[in-house]
């Protein structure tokens, strides 16, 4: 498989983080499987070459959308691809539904919600120039140019949206009261409008982004287990592969030591 990514353009980098793809062939002998972690960031999806279906808990296959929304979610899923696969994404800013799209984001979390059902017309016109583009320079300038044209000029929730960048940089480490109190609003306002700019908790995020900040960083393979949980904040060493099976389906062991087999391609965020 062959994995890219593209630094969208500038004016929308308060609202995407980047583009990706994911190309290549698969042997027809071989059954090829997806699997998606919790993850805090929205995406859109187009696959432009072959096809996924999903993997339901109980082994059964649910044909997925050809473009559409994968929302931030804190639940794992698995996809499975025959002969060929073509994929272009976006990965959004934690809170760029409700800025580009005018939803509440409690409306895509752990949803797959298909373009056209989002967007109506708008979404079956995208999907069809990113599909038929000659290639993912193309598909990226498309997306570039549709993007611009839902940003809106002012943008609302500024404090809170401050609130989620503080809580990114200090990866999930926060105290939720406190950063409350900076955005000058009760505990029960701040709540409320943070999980219709997220889709989550203040809480509930702060656990996924330290998470995340965890696959992505996490270099130290000769630490131990404890090690690693209190270098990321967590308060014992089974609080952290709890929450890390709960967020991959694997332990940290497995995943650490390169046995996570259906995980075929991890972007950086």
């Amino acid at each position: 498989m062959k994995f890219n990514t593209y630094i969208p353009a500038k004016q929308l980098s308060g609202v995407v983080k980047f583009y990706w793809s994911l190309e290549g062939k698969i042997p027809s002998n071989e059954t090829y499987i997806h699997r998606t972690f919790a993850n805090h960031c929205p995406e859109l999806i187009f696959h432009y070459g072959g096809t996924f279906s999903e993997l339901q808990t109980n082994d059964t296959i649910q044909s997925a959308f050809k473009t559409g929304t994968h929302g931030q979610t804190d639940r794992i899923r698995r996809f499975t691809a025959k002969k060929s696969c073509g994929i272009f994404g976006v990965i959004f800013q934690p809170y760029a539904i409700p800025i580009l799209f005018g939803i509440s984001a409690k409306e895509v979390k752990n949803e797959l919600v298909d373009l056209s059902l989002l967007l109506g017309q708008d979404g079956l016109d995208i999907s069809e120039k990113i599909i038929l583009a000659d290639d993912n320079l193309s598909r990226k300038k498309i997306i570039d140019n549709y993007l611009k044209t839902l940003l809106r000029a002012e943008v609302k929730e500024a404090a809170i949206i401050n609130t989620i960048h503080l809580i990114s940089f200090a990866k999930g480490n926060v105290n939720i009261k406190s950063i409350s109190q900076q955005a000058y609003l009760s505990q029960r306002q701040f709540e409320r409008r943070f999980k219709d700019l997220t889709g989550f908790t203040p809480k509930s995020f702060s656990r996924l982004v330290r998470f995340k900040s965890l696959v992505e960083n996490y270099q130290k393979t000769d630490f131990t287990l404890t090690e690693i949980a209190y270098d990321f904040g967590y308060y014992d060493q089974s609080h952290f592969i709890q929450e890390f099976k709960q967020f991959t389906g694997y332990s940290p062991k497995a995943y650490f030591d390169g046995r996570a087999v259906e995980v075929f391609y991890s972007p950086k965020q």
